[in-house]
């Protein structure tokens, strides 16, 4: 059995940074995760075309003023092999590998009372005691695959989008078909057009995406962003969503239509994910939500020559930005494409897989290649793997009616267990790195002063986790991302509680909460000395 004060489940961005901050605050840390290598979702998602929805600059570590000014990006919105590199390079930088155990999966997790301990236990049976026990698991680390008959009956190739091949796939001569639309489904149907014989895009629900707007770094902009890049992170620290620029402070509905036309170009050419803080209130207000969605599904008509093909590729029944919308390089215009087909699964489902492919209720589409790109059991699916049990309770009966927590750290009844970037926190809404830094920093304030006064345990109180689910609540209903079926309120897996998961006050406003929480002696939790 291997002790240890911390153990950090989870290997992505999020976990090497609780590494290496707790370890530099002199904790003993370990990081655990079932991969074969580090980098978490970059690890794993190497379809053609991944690429990240925020700028480069953006999202990277902020922790290290020496890291963000020898790091050199070579594109605006890396690509997941530039991403992994900076990963790799992060880790060996800073030593972080060897506190990192790989090929390992938790299968349960079991806090003891009596010694105010965690002891986590793997597949392999092994044990690992630790006082505190950190979970950055990710939010979109757990697949989901539809249940589709016959799919074991295949004689093609299966692949998910999030469990992509190490080896070269390929496209050249053969049929593929790819179910989703989503991030993963935008941005590798491009790609795969180019080189496939055939290309068979099986949507259900058309989706807003915003151009990449991507570009080579030129050196004048490398050493424009180093040279004000404090400034920079301090903007994205007092911005809603984690971004390295001022957002718009005006409404929609307060701009002349030719200014807004403006304003919403600039934005489409250069903004990507942002692109939602073009004016303060896409989120709040409907009437200035609808104006916006009309300008995107303007831009879509512009690019797609079949207007039977337009209609359906154009999002209608949810407002946008309600759910992440994608960033895509190219995408609606491959539907121009002579071997690119689009089948709506929603007014023909898809009955069955046979040998041959995929089979709808009105047509058969032979398949060489068949991609699930079709996401995530997002933001509990991770969480919920993993039997985690305290005081005769385990976090899959507590959370049975939805995630709750406070601050999104931590949930009432399972001491010295903390969440990053999870439920009720800005998580999904936000630049996701910089969350995960903000959140590692405040912890690792808190263990430390829990060392220093002889805490052995801290835990939320029922009431201060009541109250912040109250909150999360509330600020959701300010906004318009109630009105979508999204994976934000648990909708894109059948039966999953359907609850607003996120925490959509804001990355500024979380960090202040934070902040006032700190100042208050850590308000909210019970930390009991031994």
């Amino acid at each position: 059995m291997e002790r240890m004060d911390v153990l950090v489940i989870g290997a992505g961005f999020s976990g090497l940074r609780a590494l290496h901050s707790l370890r530099e605050a002199g904790f003993a840390v370990k990081v655990i995760d079932a991969a074969d290598d580090i980098g978490g979702v970059w690890h794993t998602n190497r379809y053609p075309g991944a690429r990240c929805d925020v700028e480069s600059y953006d999202y990277s570590y902020m922790f290290s003023s020496a890291l963000e000014q020898e790091w050199r990006w070579s594109e605006r919105y890396a690509t997941q092999p530039e991403i992994l590199r900076y990963i790799h390079h992060v880790a060996e930088r800073f030593d972080l590998r060897r506190d990192i155990i790989l090929d390992t999966c938790v299968t349960s997790a079991q806090f003891d009372d009596a010694l105010g301990r965690w002891m986590v236990t793997t597949e392999r049976g092994e044990v690992y005691d630790a006082q505190y026990l950190v979970l950055a698991v990710g939010q979109l680390s757990t697949t989901k695959r539809p249940c589709i008959p016959g799919i074991a009956c295949f004689e093609g190739r299966v692949i998910h989008s999030a469990e992509w091949p190490r080896d070269e796939v390929d496209f050249e001569g053969k049929s593929v078909g790819i179910i989703g639309t989503g991030s993963s489904g935008v941005q590798m149907t491009p790609v795969i057009a180019q080189k496939a014989r055939r290309l068979t895009v099986f949507q259900r629900t058309a989706n807003f995406s915003i151009p990449a707007a991507n570009a080579p770094v030129s050196e004048e902009e490398d050493r424009k962003v180093k040279a004000n890049y404090a400034a920079r992170r301090r903007q994205a620290l007092d911005s809603p969503s984690g971004l390295g620029f001022v957002p718009n402070g005006t409404s929609v509905l307060d701009a002349a239509p030719d200014e807004r036309t403006e304003v919403l170009e600039a934005a489409w050419n250069r903004l990507g994910f942002g692109f939602a803080l073009a004016y303060k209130d896409i989120l709040l207000n409907q009437a200035s939500n609808d104006i916006v969605a009309d300008f995107i599904r303007a831009k879509i008509a512009a690019q797609v020559d079949d207007p039977a093909t337009c209609a359906l590729l154009t999002p209608t029944c949810f407002p946008f930005g309600t759910k992440r919308p994608s960033v895509d390089s190219g995408y609606w215009a491959t539907f121009n494409r002579d071997n690119v087909e689009l089948v709506d699964i929603r007014s023909a489902p898809i009955t069955k897989v046979s040998a041959q492919g995929v089979h709808t209720s009105n047509a058969v589409y032979p398949l060489d290649i068949l991609i699930f790109a079709t996401g995530f059991d997002a933001f509990t699916g991770s969480l919920l793997r993993i039997e985690f049990s305290a005081r005769g309770s385990t976090l899959k009966d507590k959370w049975a009616a939805g995630p709750v927590t406070y601050l999104g750290l931590g949930t009432e009844g399972f001491p010295n267990m903390f969440v990053l970037v999870g439920p009720g926190s800005p998580s999904l809404l936000s630049n996701v790195l910089l969350s995960a830094e903000q959140q590692v920093d405040w912890l690792r304030d808190l263990l430390v002063h829990a060392r220093a006064a002889g805490v052995a345990t801290i835990e939320p109180t029922a009431k201060a986790e009541r109250e912040w689910v109250i909150h999360v609540n509330e600020r959701s209903r300010e906004t318009l991302y109630p009105k979508a079926a999204s994976y934000y309120v648990g909708a894109e897996v059948e039966g999953k509680p359907r609850v607003f998961m996120p925490y959509s006050g804001g990355v500024r406003a979380y960090r202040r909460i934070l902040e006032d929480v700190a100042r208050r002696g850590y308000e909210g939790f019970h930390l009991r000395t031994a």
